[in-house]
Parts: C-alpha cells; structure tokens; sequence
C-alpha cells in the first residue's frame, strides 16, 4: 500500500531545501509533490543560476510563472483554481489528483480536495489555512516505513511544520 508523507515548507528556500535532499536521498521526482499559493504577480520563485532552469522554467511558464530550478523539474507542473481559495501552483502527482478532485470541490474547497487524496479532515484543514496563508504542501509518495522515516527525518532537519503520514486513497 502507498503512503504519503506530508509537511508544509514556509518560504521558498526550505521548499527548494527539501526538494533537493529528497532527490540526494534517492527519491524520485515523480514522487514528489509540492502545492502553493499562485501569487506570482507579488513574488516569483527564486532564480537559481546554473541549473537546468530553463527547462523546468519552460514547464513552469506555460502557466504564467518563474519557478526555481528545483521546482520546476518536478513532473506534471500547472496552476488551477479551487473555488474559495484561488489559484494554485501544483507540481507531481497532487497536480492529477487535485485536477480531478477539483471538479467536485465546489463546495468543499481545497480542504475537500486534500481530504479526497486521503489527509484526515482536521489536518486537511490545517493545511489549507497554511496555503492560503503563504506556505507550501510538500509531499512525497512512498511504498515502505524505512523510506517514510527517512521522509520524515529530511523534512524534520529542514525545519518544516505539520509533519504527518497517511496512507493514500485512489483517486
């Protein structure tokens, strides 16, 4: 059974942090998700020199935004707006299964959303507020508990928040 392990990053640089030490400890980037706020008419992600920008800048302006290095090449990148709380930017497999569950949040928002990918309802909760609030949903899909505590110990040294594990629902 999959499992996902969660955490919010509070600016860009952990969000990048993190990122990088998941891909060092050999975490594929197509199991990493990230999920933000579309704000980049006010801040854009930071521009790291002498990377592979350009090509996940080019993923990342086919949806109106500058993104990092780090962030950009993450699989399946795009905003979409969820009704109650705006624009979006998600990267990896949350974009396809928000995608879909946006359809039908209406009225629960990204709250609903989140709760459909299998967050409990009072974390779900959290973490929308944290969303809106500035922060990044960071999340890496795992299969075992070795590489859910090796999850863990990567997002506690970088210093992110509400670290929880769940085990996915199908989407």
């Amino acid at each position: 059974m999959t499992k996902a392990v969660f955490c919010i990053a509070k600016n860009t640089q952990q969000t990048e942090t993190i990122i990088t030490n998941l891909q060092l400890a050999g975490f594929s980037y197509n199991d990493i998700s990230v999920l933000f706020p579309d704000k980049s008419t006010t801040k854009d992600f930071a521009h790291e020199k002498h990377t592979k920008l350009p090509e996940g800048a080019a993923i990342g302006g086919s949806v109106g935004l500058s993104v990092g290095a780090v962030v950009g090449l993450l699989a399946g990148i795009g905003a979409l707006a969820i009704p109650g709380v705006g624009p979006l930017i998600a990267a990896g497999p949350i974009m396809a299964a928000l995608s879909g569950a946006a359809v039908g949040a209406a009225t629960g928002g990204l709250t609903g959303s989140l709760i459909g990918l299998g967050i409990p309802e009072y974390e779900a909760k959290r973490y929308e507020g944290k969303i809106i609030g500035g922060n990044t949903l960071i999340s890496v899909h795992t299969k075992n508990g070795v590489a859910i505590d090796k999850v863990k110990d990567i997002f506690k040294f970088a210093h992110a928040e509400d670290i929880s594990s769940t085990e996915e629902e199908t989407v």
